[in-house]
Parts: C-alpha cells; sequence; structure tokens
C-alpha cells in the first residue's frame, strides 16, 4: 500500500490548520454528506444503522468489499476529506459544529492510522468473522421489514459468502495467533448460525432457497476454518505486497499504541499519564478494600483472627479474599442466571427513577438476550448492542453470554462467583440501566440527524464507558440496597478491575508485562477469579486502546462533573448534569466539558 500521507503528517496538521474560506453556514451539510459517505462503506452497518438504501444500492443485501481496493477507496477518501475541513475555520463555528469538527478530525487520523500502520484489514480475520456473523443476525434480530423480506436479504447475503470469504483468505498475512484461534471460534458460531438458528428460523415458503444457499456458505466457511487452522501458518505473502505467517506478535509497541491511544481515545493524556494514575488509584481502592473488609471479616471469621501473623500485603489479600469468596458464595445457578439478570434490570429502572438521577426511557425496545455465538471471543461476559441510530424503536440488545452445557462444574462455578448476585447488579447496571442503555437512548434523541448520526457512529469510548462506570458509583451513592458492604465491595473489586484494565492494555502493548505479570496483576492483586482472568487476558490480546476507556472515561466524568459543579454552584443538579450531559450524545469529555461551561477540563 503506498504512503501518500505519513500518518505522523496527518496528526501534525491537525494540530496547525490553516484559516478556511467556506462560510461556517455551510458546515453543517458538509457533516451530513460525511457520515452517509463513510456509513456506505459498510453496507453490513449501514444497513444494521438503518441506512438501508442509499445513492441506488440496497445495502440490506450487500456485504461488505474486503481487499486492498476497497481500502485504498476508504483512505483516498478521509484524506480527501482532511482537505475540505481545512476550507473551514475552526475558531468561527458555532459550539455544536466545533464539537462535530473534533470529533471528525480524530476520525481521520484513526482511520489512516489503520490503514497504514496497524492494518487490521489485513492482519485480522476475526474482524471479518464478526462483520459476517453481523450481516446475517441483525435481519433475524431487527424487524426493520416482515420476515420474509429480512430472509431473502439473508439469502442474498449467504449467497454472497464465499466470494467474501476468498477476499479476506487472499488478502490475511502477519496474523497473530490467538487472533486466528479466536477467529476460528468465533467462525464456528457462525456456521451454528447459518446451520441450525436461521434455518430453524427460515418460513416454510423460502426453506427451499435458504437450504440452496446455505450449503455453500457453509462450505466455504469450513474451508475458511482449515485455512486458519493450518494453512494461514505457512502464508508468505498476502495481496498487494503485504507479508508474514502467522506471529505472536500482537503487541503494537510504544510509538504506535501512544498515537492509537491518543486518536482512539481523543485525550491529551499520554498512555503514561494514565499508566501512573492507575497504579496509583489501584492502591487507594485496595486500602479502601481492606477497611470495609476488616469488621466483615471479624463477623465471619472471628476463629481467624486479623490475621496478625501476616503483614502488608500478604495480610490485605488473605482478609479481602476471604470475605470476598464468602460473598461470592452468594450466586446464581447456571439455570437462573439470565432470570436474575432481567430481576435485577427492573429494580436497578425502579430505583435510579425514584432518585431522579436523570430524565429515565420508558425502556419498551430493550431485550435481554445470549450473546451472539460469534461475538463470545470479545464479550466473554456480556456486552449491549444498541438501538440502530435511524430506526431507534427496533430494539437495543442486552447481551448475556451463557455458560455453556460443555464446561466442567468447576469452570461454570468460577464463572458464577465472580458474577455473583452483587456483581450481577453491576453488570446490569453497567451494561443496560441507567448504564449504556439509557445513554443510547439518549444519543438517539440528538439533533439534527446528521449529528446524531455522526455522535453514535463515532462515539467516544471514554465518555461511553465512563459513563456506565460512573452512573454505577453514583447508584450505591445514592443508598442503591440499602448501602450494602457487599454491594460496596463487589463496585470496589469492579474499580480494581477498570484500574487492571488500563494497566493491562498499556503494559502490554507497550511490551512491559509479560502475560504470567498479567495474570498475577488479576487474580493476585485485584481478585478476579481465574476464568475471568483468563478472558481477560485473551481479550487485551485481541484489542488495543480499548480496555483503559473504563478508568480513563470513569475519571474524566467525575472531573467534568466537579467543572460544572463549580460553574453552577448552588444551582447544581445531579438530575439536570446528566440530563444535559446525555442529551449531547457521545462526545469527547473534553470537548463536553467545553460545552456544559464554556470551559475545558
Amino acid at each position: 500500500m503506498r504512503h501518500a500521507v505519513p500518518i505522523v503528517a496527518v496528526v501534525t496538521v491537525f494540530c496547525t490548520l490553516a484559516c478556511g474560506h467556506k462560510p461556517a453556514s455551510e458546515f453543517p451539510k458538509f457533516v451530513e454528506d460525511a457520515v452517509y459517505q463513510t456509513l456506505a462503506f459498510s453496507p453490513i452497518n449501514a444497513s444494521a444503522q438503518g441506512l438501508h438504501r442509499y445513492k441506488g444500492e440496497d445495502f440490506d443485501i450487500e456485504l461488505d468489499p474486503p481487499g486492498y481496493m476497497a481500502v485504498q477507496k476508504q483512505r483516498d477518501y478521509y484524506i480527501d476529506l482532511h482537505k475540505r475541513m481545512e476550507q473551514f475555520d475552526k475558531g468561527s463555528l458555532a459550539p455544536e459544529d466545533r464539537a462535530d469538527y473534533d470529533m471528525l478530525e480524530y476520525q481521520i487520523g484513526f482511520a489512516l492510522f489503520e490503514f497504514d500502520i496497524e492494518r487490521t484489514w489485513m492482519r485480522s480475520p476475526q474482524m471479518y468473522v464478526e462483520l459476517l456473523g453481523s450481516a446475517l443476525f441483525n435481519p433475524l434480530v431487527l424487524e426493520y421489514a416482515p420476515r420474509e423480506k429480512r430472509f431473502r436479504d439473508i439469502i442474498a447475503r449467504l449467497e454472497r459468502v464465499p466470494n467474501f470469504i476468498e477476499g479476506v483468505r487472499r488478502q490475511l498475512a502477519g496474523v497473530p495467533k490467538v487472533w486466528a484461534q479466536v477467529a476460528k471460534e468465533e467462525n464456528d458460531g457462525n456456521i451454528e448460525l447459518i446451520g441450525r438458528t436461521l434455518r430453524a428460523a427460515a418460513p416454510d415458503s423460502l426453506r427451499a432457497e435458504y437450504d440452496a444457499s446455505a450449503g455453500p456458505a457453509l462450505d466455504s466457511l469450513r474451508l475458511f476454518n482449515q485455512f486458519l487452522e493450518h494453512d494461514l501458518a505457512n502464508r508468505r505473502f498476502g495481496r498487494a505486497g503485504a507479508t508474514g505467517p502467522v506471529t505472536d506478535d500482537w503487541r503494537l509497541g510504544s510509538e504506535a499504541y501512544a498515537t492509537k491511544f491518543r486518536l482512539a481515545l481523543a485525550t491529551d493524556s499520554t498512555p503514561d499519564q494514565v499508566l501512573a494514575d492507575a497504579e496509583a488509584r489501584l492502591k487507594e481502592v485496595r486500602a479502601r478494600m481492606l477497611e470495609l473488609s476488616l469488621p466483615l471479616h471479624r463477623q465471619w471469621f472471628e476463629d481467624h483472627g486479623a490475621h496478625a501473623e501476616l503483614s502488608g500485603q500478604e495480610r490485605e489479600n488473605r482478609i479481602i479474599r476471604e470475605v470476598l469468596e464468602h460473598i461470592a458464595d452468594n450466586h446464581s445457578t447456571v439455570e437462573s442466571y439470565f432470570d436474575d439478570a432481567r430481576k435485577d434490570l427492573e429494580e436497578a429502572r425502579i430505583f435510579a427513577q425514584n432518585k431522579h438521577l436523570l430524565t429515565m426511557p420508558a425502556g419498551g425496545n430493550l431485550e435481554v438476550i445470549p450473546t451472539p455465538e460469534f461475538e463470545r471471543g470479545i464479550y466473554g461476559v456480556g456486552g449491549f448492542n444498541p438501538a440502530p441510530v435511524l430506526e431507534p424503536k427496533l430494539g437495543a440488545f442486552f447481551w448475556i453470554t451463557p455458560i455453556p452445557a460443555t464446561w466442567p462444574k468447576e469452570r461454570a462455578e468460577s464463572k458464577l462467583r465472580e458474577y455473583n448476585a452483587y456483581t450481577l447488579r453491576l453488570l446490569v447496571i453497567h451494561e443496560a440501566m441507567p448504564g449504556h442503555y439509557v445513554q443510547g437512548e439518549f444519543a438517539n434523541e440528538v439533533q439534527p440527524r446528521s449529528r446524531r448520526i455522526l455522535r453514535s457512529l463515532l462515539g467516544n469510548g471514554p465518555y461511553i464507558e465512563g459513563w456506565a462506570q460512573y452512573i454505577t458509583g453514583v447508584m450505591l451513592d445514592e443508598g442503591l440496597l440499602d448501602d450494602s458492604p457487599e454491594l460496596r465491595l463487589n463496585l470496589l473489586k469492579q474499580e480494581l478491575r477498570v484500574d487492571a484494565n488500563a494497566i493491562l492494555d498499556i503494559r502490554l502493548q507497550t511490551n512491559r508485562m509479560t502475560d504470567a505479570q498479567a495474570m498475577s496483576l488479576m487474580e493476585n492483586d485485584t481478585f478476579q477469579e481465574h476464568e475471568e482472568a483468563v478472558a481477560k487476558l485473551q481479550r487485551a490480546q485481541l484489542s488495543s486502546t480499548q480496555l483503559p476507556m473504563y478508568f480513563l472515561g470513569w475519571r474524566d466524568w467525575l472531573r467534568v462533573r466537579e467543572l460544572v459543579k463549580r460553574t453552577r454552584g448552588g444551582a447544581f443538579s445531579l438530575h439536570d448534569f446528566h440530563d444535559k450531559a446525555l442529551k449531547e450524545g457521545a462526545v469527547p469529555l473534553p470537548v463536553l466539558a467545553r460545552l456544559l461551561t464554556g470551559k475545558g477540563l
């Protein structure tokens, strides 16, 4: 691939934009054109977001074009988009337009980083497996048209699967081993989706057509699994001169990581600054956990004393771990896991509403469903899939990853103890009510439409993950479960996980931590069950700059709130702050501070 505009040059240009000549009044139309064109590059995502047709293309029946030419087309577009942005004087734009400008600016830099430096389009088979799974799963669960029409769309996409997979195979090279392994596991989920779930749901009138298209699609996916397991290890060349066999090299390295960190998170903090904050915070949280654990330890383990025979971290670990293990005895069964989560969801909704924390959505479009199998590599516990930005009434999904029936009893017990009665509540708050789901519902009300699309599709990760972490703390501060110390201890354990997430990502990606050190951090310093730690290490190997979003966002939501408090004085209202902050959509948190107060963080 050619490098006409190196990423370093692009990032530098962002800092020194020349004054433009186009009037500020033309900027909203510029944004509208940009968001629709960037969305149109991915027919799968466009359809999923409610953009079914654009410029004569029917996105509902298409798959994304894999390969070098498609990547180059997008790369050329982003370079041209940046040049046209320079024609506007950012300083003359209205505050909301300036926020949109900032978001587009970061997106251009991030896209070019992915194309030129990280090259996920060439190295990540998992990306294509998940994309294909979404293409087939979304028409099943999103009722954008009558069922028969949606299955005709599924059939049309199935017919395109063999060519899609062949295109992916031709370009893959330099794939990390763990990425290939997880892609194969998730691809098994796609095979199950096509061979069982969709086949069982297909209308009788389309069964023959479905079977005719599913057969070749399944054959190509099975061959792809063989390729991932055997042939890819010997691959030396991909398309456009891409080179490299399967490798253990999933780390970005310090220089590339620092660039991605800034562009993906839209922060002025450096990785090392965040690392120092997270490591200091981890010590503070452990001290608070010991303080809360001591009276519970005396109550439950009177015969243990206070472990005076131990000292330092060894004593802390013993006391805190014994208390946490006692708390974890209260957990769901494999059979009750889903029903308990639904009960917790209603409990959280009523509490947030009664406490007037914010304007609560009706919640009628939220469904709790098992995590799709093709997404379980990255969503080992659960996740949230927001409603389509252009068709929000179609529904949002709170995914919970079920415990496989094939797991041995010990492994299932480990997960159930990790997500015990208290931690399951915290998961529900974070992912759904009033966490990601509520934030997503506010985002779907942003106007005008082009701004809503921009701030949803390019939503800032620290804003989104930080909100879920922040509002969980607010729920406990307001007295959820009558200020239960067991619940607070589990929240502090979650906060340790947030600290550890940032530490893991920064140290692993910059080659300053081994896998063994990562497991020790999680199991010994932050009290995670072994099964949880194994899944988190895999997640850290599959992604970069995603795990620090929780710490960075939680920290900066608190900073924004304090800034608004100082600005508003006695007129400050928690309810109004939450509503106004959420009505802006997922802008970078420094931008949110500017929009709410006219000041920076």
